[in-house]
């Protein structure tokens, strides 16, 4: 008789904070994966609803579920939590509010295991961001155990909410250039009023305070391993992404709120960022964000950007019908997806 555990291949990490409603369909959806070899961890950062009692429903009936209990410390300290009991050869973090399709796991299992990946990106938007990804959701992400082990001074930022995800992937992304993509993996996003960041974006002033703290961090990091010289186009890819294309852009600001957040992009890029880039480097960059990153108002930009969007939808507009013409229909509809997608931004 092989009396050797054998250990799982995928951990799939649920950090749960008051998601009772929700929960049972996420926890339903990993155990149903058509990956069997796995383990369900779910971290309860302090709940005062039924969630233990939902989790209690499956721990003891299926001896792939593991709960633990910790005070309220925040999703990043939860998901820290989870990592750290995991046993799985890949790490996978799902919300508690989510759900994944019944072949998610297999899928990107497989397409991490073929080239010997330190992480897959998964889904067809966000495979997009290939080949240089700065920063993942965590939806998007699963990664190779030994390589987080390797790396653990890299982990969930607490007290950093939202954007503790992007900050993570990104640090991690920065030690690695072997990425795989599964675009097949079909995730289950569940929208509602009570999301971190759908708050978030209620809170100009906070939001501005997280991002100074995601530069102190990123810093820091980027002290840590010495990266400046060879990373730092990857930082200025982060800074365009989240700071300025999610939260400048998407996020409702006043006017004085516009302008700190200005000056904090600005500044971080010009002392920080720009000294190592090339000027090849620095053209790769997006047409808005360059011009951002030297005005000296928001009315200025913000009119500017009003004219480029407005005359990019026109083209991207014109590309899309003029794709119904090509008579490849996989590149067509490659083409179609991807310039639906730019749209929608």
């Amino acid at each position: 008789m092989n009396l050797i555990k054998q250990l799982p291949l995928v951990s799939v990490i649920i950090p749960v904070f008051n998601r009772a409603r929700y929960l049972q369909e996420a926890i339903e959806s990993v155990l149903s994966q058509m990956l069997d070899s796995l383990e369900l961890i779910i971290v309860d950062d302090g709940s005062t609803d039924d969630s233990a009692e939902v989790a209690d429903l499956f721990v003891g009936k299926d001896t792939r579920v593991k709960y633990f209990y910790q005070e309220n410390k925040g999703v990043s300290a939860a998901r820290n939590k989870g990592l750290s009991e995991a046993n799985g050869t890949y790490i996978y973090f799902l919300d508690s509010d989510d759900r994944i399709d019944h072949s998610f796991l297999r899928t990107s299992y497989d397409a991490i295991k073929m080239d010997d990946s330190d992480v897959v990106v998964i889904g067809a938007y966000y495979e997009s961001r290939l080949p240089n990804p700065t920063a993942l959701p965590t939806c998007a992400q699963m990664w190779k155990r030994s390589f987080l082990t390797e790396h653990s001074d890299v982990q969930f930022p607490e007290g950093v909410q939202p954007g503790e995800d992007g900050l993570f992937s990104h640090c991690l992304l920065a030690l690695t250039n072997r990425i795989a993509a599964n675009p097949y993996g079909e995730y289950f996003y569940r929208s509602h009023d009570e999301q971190s960041h759908r708050l978030a974006t209620k809170e100009g002033d906070r939001i501005i305070e997280l991002v100074e703290r995601w530069l102190v961090i990123l810093a820091a990091f980027y002290d840590r391993r010495d990266l400046w010289n060879t990373k730092s186009l990857h930082l200025a890819r982060f800074l365009e992404h989240e700071p300025f294309e999610f939260r400048y852009l998407k996020t409702t600001l006043n006017s004085a709120q516009k302008q700190r957040l200005i000056s904090i992009i600005q500044d971080f890029y010009k002392q920080r960022i720009l000294p190592q880039l090339s000027s090849k480097e620095i053209q790769s960059l997006t047409e808005p964000f360059r011009y951002f990153l030297y005005i000296s108002s928001h009315s200025e930009f913000d009119n500017f950007y009003q004219d480029w969007h407005a005359k990019r939808q026109k083209y991207l507009k014109r590309v899309l019908f003029l794709s119904k013409f090509i008579p490849f229909k996989a590149y067509r509809r490659k083409l179609r997806d991807q310039v639906r997608r730019e749209l929608g931004k």
